[in-house]
């Protein structure tokens, strides 16, 4: 038997219904057509090909909305991957619906710590062998903690959320399996790209963890992370990229004897289009087109969002609106509600279900000006400026701010221009799932919060506040410069 033995691992992580190509400059690039073409191209060229996906192959897209993910399955099918996780999206519709979804997927769908709570049953099938060319290649699939706080809803359902427990269950699962004779052991992450790091750094070398490919933090990166022996990876989000590792396997040794690795980017230069996946998809956009291609507003001219860890034209925009339309003191925005960097000038009912598609109620709570203090202290910790997923929020207008990285303190902190006092009261407003996860939002507990007063839903759709406001206001603009609410200092 052949010793050294070649394979070629494509991956891709956070799609996020990226389906169509885009123009930069004199390249098209992107797009699902693409990357399934460029999939197609490498199963042709090579002998040994597995293309694996790591989580959120969801959200992003009016056509993934409207159907609820049955689109993006079908597109899925037609693309053919080889094995997928789940990422926190998948569970954005249900987690019964995404049962659904997996009788729908042609593929393997894998994870191995989401269960039921009474029995400890698993809810996916936690691995999945391929057999290539005499070997035998192991996938485990790992899922961020975030899937939880989407599920809170579900009494029944838990999830490891501790780092070490994750790595337990692959010790688990490894020295099941290693008795067959695995010849290359990958985990399907979506925890994002410093805790695969920290990760792989606990796994036992023992347990033949071989490759860490990621998701979740939507990190681009120019070379592999080695770890403790493990390449670990991750594709940026959507479609304008793919990585892929070209290895040479030791089945002797059950290890990577050489590798090379490159994010490649998708575009009409390098990737034929799929033609027919192109028809599926225009189908389902004829659909969406005549139903949400209607225009709502113009805006005085193109809004962005570049950073979800920073005040942005966007996130002042939908903060206003909400504070204003709902009567509330201050709106604290969750930052990665919002989807895409741009939107505008002009918009339509498909362009502010994209940028927005998260459609959660509004809750208001009581805080003190002391509670308020700490709740923003808490979001402007290191983490959030050192790669970390952590939550972040767009402040309303009337709260100012200013914070120093340096000192660990705010040093500014003013409602309608008049310093914010311990025992000051506001109604804030909050979506429906960081009110459901204030404590891992903020660092507070909700119990706490409404000793202050009872918390009361003030809108069932925020969305619907969002098209109604923009339907009556035209010519909007929001210029963080003019009225700055969040002042960053000595951010490294």
């Amino acid at each position: 038997m052949k010793r050294y033995k070649k394979l070629t691992l494509l991956h891709s992580n956070d799609l996020h219904g990226d389906f169509f190509s885009e123009e930069n400059g004199e390249q098209t690039i992107g797009g699902a057509s693409r990357l399934s073409g460029y999939v197609s191209k490498v199963r042709e060229e090579e002998d040994n090909v597995i293309y694996a996906i790591a989580g959120d192959m969801f959200r992003g897209n009016v056509i993934d909305a409207e159907y609820k993910g049955i689109s993006t399955i079908e597109i899925m099918n037609m693309i053919s991957p080889d094995v997928v996780t789940i990422g926190n999206h998948e569970t954005d519709y249900g987690l019964s619906h995404l049962l659904f979804l997996e009788k729908c997927a042609r593929f393997p769908i894998i994870n191995a710590n989401l269960f039921i709570k009474t029995n400890k049953s698993r809810l996916f099938k936690p691995y999945h062998i391929i057999e290539i060319d005499g070997m035998k290649i192991l996938f485990i699939g790992i899922v961020t903690e975030s899937v939880l706080a989407n599920t809170k809803n579900e009494g029944l359902i838990g999830t490891f959320v501790d780092i070490n427990e994750a790595c337990e269950e692959v010790g688990r699962i490894c020295n099941t399996y290693n008795a067959i004779d695995i010849d290359y052991t990958v985990l399907l992450t979506h925890i994002g790209y410093e805790e695969d790091k920290k990760l792989a750094s606990m796994l036992d070398p023992a347990w033949g963890v071989d490759v860490i490919i990621g998701g979740h933090s939507h990190t681009f990166i120019e070379k592999p992370e080695v770890i403790n022996d493990i390449l670990i990876v991750q594709a940026g989000v959507g479609t304008d990229q793919i990585g892929r590792f070209d290895l040479e396997i030791d089945t002797q040794n059950n290890c990577t004897h050489k590798w090379k690795w490159e994010c490649i980017s998708i575009n009409d230069k390098t990737c034929p289009r799929d033609l027919k996946l192109e028809e599926l998809i225009n189908t389902y956009k004829g659909e969406t087109d005549l139903k949400y291609g209607r225009v709502i507003t113009r805006l005085n001219r193109e809004l962005t969002h570049p950073d979800r860890y920073r005040e942005t034209e966007l996130g002042d925009l939908f903060a206003d609106i909400l504070k204003q339309s709902l009567a509330l003191d201050i709106m604290l925005l969750g930052s990665g509600s919002i989807r895409l960097e741009k939107m505008g000038p002009i918009v339509t009912v498909q362009d502010l279900m994209e940028v927005f598609p998260y459609d959660d109620s509004i809750h208001m709570v009581k805080v003190t000006g002391e509670q308020l203090k700490r709740m923003l202290l808490y979001m402007l910790r290191d983490e959030a400026f050192q790669g970390e997923h952590t939550e972040f929020y767009q402040l309303s207008e009337g709260l100012h701010v200013t914070y120093n990285g340096k000192m660990k303190k705010i040093e500014e902190f003013t409602f309608e221009g008049r310093d914010i006092k311990n025992e000051d009261v506001f109604k804030l407003g909050l979506q429906k799932f960081h009110f459901n996860n204030v404590e891992e939002g903020f660092g507070i507990s909700l119990k706490e919060l409404e000793k202050n007063d009872k918390s009361k839903i003030v809108a069932t759709s925020c969305r619907d506040v969002l098209e109604e406001y923009l339907s009556n206001n035209q010519h909007l603009d929001s210029i963080v410069e003019e009225n700055q609410r969040l002042i960053l200092k000595n951010i490294k």
